[in-house]
């Protein structure tokens, strides 16, 4: 059991902008995925970090949904927070929003949504614990449900595909 004292994720939530620029696009004009992705990856790396008090390394993906394109000039803000943690491991959610840069008062758009899985290490980059979380509200608690959910179907979806190479192995003996 973990010795930390448990933290809410309020503690380490964090909103990063970021204006959309010609360097960003692809050849259709719109931001690029790779770009949206480091912008969630950066985000939920702040995130960690904070969280765990001290480095973390991206571990996974598990999901990350386009859902309207981003184009030049818009404004993106990415909201990122801790969702779910383990002994040494932690999930962190990202929206994604993009708005026109030069609407004050314009609706952000929700363009994406991702879910990262980060390992706190230490100075020797092993696995360290990380604190738990204190669910404070009933949004903390879906959250931590849900992870928990992609979670468990990673891991089966890992067990399963090990399972399949070892059944493979042998029947090509």
């Amino acid at each position: 059991m973990s010795s930390l004292d448990p933290v809410s994720p309020a503690v380490s939530r964090i909103a990063l902008s970021r204006i959309m620029t010609q360097a960003d696009v692809n050849l259709l004009g719109t931001v690029h995925g790779g770009v949206m992705m480091k912008l969630v990856d950066d985000a939920a790396g702040l995130v960690a970090t904070r969280h765990s008090l001290g480095p973390a390394v991206t571990a996974a993906m598990d999901e990350m949904a386009f859902l309207f394109p981003v184009h030049v000039g818009e404004l993106v803000h990415t909201y990122a927070q801790v969702n779910w943690t383990g002994r040494t491991s932690m999930e962190v959610g990202v929206r994604v929003e993009a708005e026109p840069w030069d609407v004050p008062s314009g609706s952000p758009v929700h363009v994406a949504t991702a879910f990262l899985t980060f390992v706190a290490i230490d100075s020797d980059g092993k696995p360290r614990e990380v604190p738990p979380l204190a669910l404070e509200h009933a949004e903390d608690e879906r959250r931590f449900h849900e992870a928990t959910i992609r979670r468990r179907h990673r891991l089966a979806r890992r067990a399963a595909i090990a399972a399949s190479r070892d059944s493979e192995v042998v029947e090509g003996n």
